[in-house]
């Protein structure tokens, strides 16, 4: 059973920090590519960062709209993954899921299939 269960959000303002951490325990996914999805009012659901670790480092992908503010990164020892979101803006603000792949084949964030129980965040003045 897929365990991915988030942590860490909340409302900040623009301009703002938040870190979302995940706990992941359970099988039936890859623990080798795991990464966030976000879900924000009036969109789908859409992956915006990817950890793969599956060659012994750590290779990172993330979406346009997050690249150089949001940082990914896993503690393997701790079953940990986490989210660094830096400079959040409103169009931000959303619902934040841990994911992960089940599939073999390439790792990205927007090849996820499971994924847990989300963290709301909210960016706003």
């Amino acid at each position: 059973q897929v365990q991915l269960v988030p942590s860490g959000g909340g409302s900040v303002q623009p301009g703002g920090s938040l870190r979302l951490s995940c706990e992941y325990s359970g099988d039936g996914y890859r623990r080798d590519c795991l990464g966030w999805v976000r879900q924000t009012p009036g969109k789908e659901r859409e992956g915006i960062a990817a950890i793969f670790t599956g060659h012994g480092g750590a290779s990172k992908y993330y979406d346009d709209s997050v690249m150089g503010r949001f940082t990914i990164s896993q503690d393997a020892a701790k079953n940990m993954v986490y989210l660094e979101m830096n400079n959040l803006k409103p169009e931000d603000t959303g619902e934040y899921y841990c994911a992960a792949k089940k599939t073999s084949g390439y790792c990205h964030y927007k090849y996820f299939e499971v994924w847990g129980q989300g963290t709301q965040v909210t960016v706003s003045s």
